[in-house]
């Protein structure tokens, strides 16, 4: 049986001028071992797969494939070219697909802030669901940040979107409220304030009057909540240590170290065994979702939808919809 290359050619000067349907139309006829099956296969008609395979030919300069009278062979050097070109149109393929995704919002990064209590529970559950449905996104995720701080980290275009607390005061940031949420006592079990209130769920702020207590930084939006709310009620608490980590306040509680005021998000914390009350009359605070208005990332669009998700009913206004 006699075997016949399809073309062979001196080979040419300069560079091989090779592009994808070339590559694709060989790795068929190479797969296939045959050119109406490799034609089929591709949705061409076989005289134009013949062709693309001469010009491949022609312009590498090797002949690629011998032709018997029942199949196709490959060369030595078709099977080294076999081998690379299937990584290279694997490589295309994946190149593709990624920008489409990239280009649909479904891929890419986002940088994103977070206070403290969103790490422990609802960015856990605002990441999960996006692994599902926006398997592409990568989130950078910084957390444990106070508003101001994360406010800063905008200007300084480090972030592209923030779990935070009100109020922002930039009008280049876009806000939309997530959650409300009331302000709660946290306790050690043992603590002089724990066997005070033992068959109490709701205590009036008062109480907190002569007790050592572990607060936020000055001007943070927890502190200035809590504060305003005790000047209005005519009580002065006694904060003997402040920190910007609601982690932090919560393992000093923990140690026996004093009481703290937090929101009551932080009952999802991991600290087993502390006691948490309910303040009679608490003020509110926001969780809000906060990007830059001008920020017109077809990807950040797709994460502020799944986010807007978690909006709490009370919070739900036709008005504060996402960028499309």
């Amino acid at each position: 049986m006699c075997a016949e290359t399809v073309i062979a050619t001196d080979a040419p000067s300069g560079k091989a001028n090779v592009d994808i349907r070339h590559l694709q139309s060989f790795l068929a006829v190479a797969e296939e071992r045959h050119f109406g099956r490799a034609a089929d296969r591709l949705h061409l008609a076989q005289p134009s797969l013949t062709q693309r395979i001469q010009q491949l030919e022609q312009d590498l300069g090797v002949a690629l494939l011998e032709r018997t009278t029942r199949r196709v062979e490959l060369t030595p050097a078709g099977e080294l070219f076999l081998t690379r070109a299937a990584v290279l149109v694997g490589e295309f393929d994946a190149l593709v697909d990624d920008v489409r995704e990239v280009g649909s919002g479904a891929s890419g990064i986002l940088r994103l802030g977070c206070v403290g209590t969103a790490a422990y529970w609802l960015l856990p559950k605002i990441v999960a669901m996006a692994g599902v449905e926006l398997p592409g996104l990568h989130l950078q995720v910084q957390s444990e940040m106070l508003t101001p701080q994360i406010e800063r980290s905008f200007s300084e275009r480090r972030f592209d979107v923030a779990l935070l607390r009100p109020p922002v005061h930039s009008a280049e940031l876009a806000v939309r409220p997530l959650l409300r949420e009331r302000l709660v006592i946290a306790t050690a079990p043992g603590s002089d304030l724990a066997t005070r209130l033992t068959n109490s769920a709701t205590i009036p702020l008062t109480e907190l009057a002569d007790e050592d207590l572990i607060g936020y930084p000055r001007g943070s939006v927890v502190d200035t909540i809590a504060t305003q709310h005790a000047q209005r009620l005519g009580v002065r608490t006694r904060i003997v240590h402040r920190m910007a980590e609601t982690s932090t306040v919560l393992s000093f509680v923990a140690a026996g170290l004093g009481s703290a005021i937090v929101p009551e998000s932080a009952r999802s914390a991991a600290h087993v065994g502390l006691l948490f009350f309910s303040l009679d009359d608490s003020p509110t605070l926001d969780l809000s979702l906060v990007w830059r208005q001008d920020d017109d990332s077809r990807l950040l669009a797709s994460f502020l939808r799944l986010a807007m998700r978690f909006r709490g009913p009370d919070l739900i206004d036709a008005s504060q919809e996402v960028p499309a």
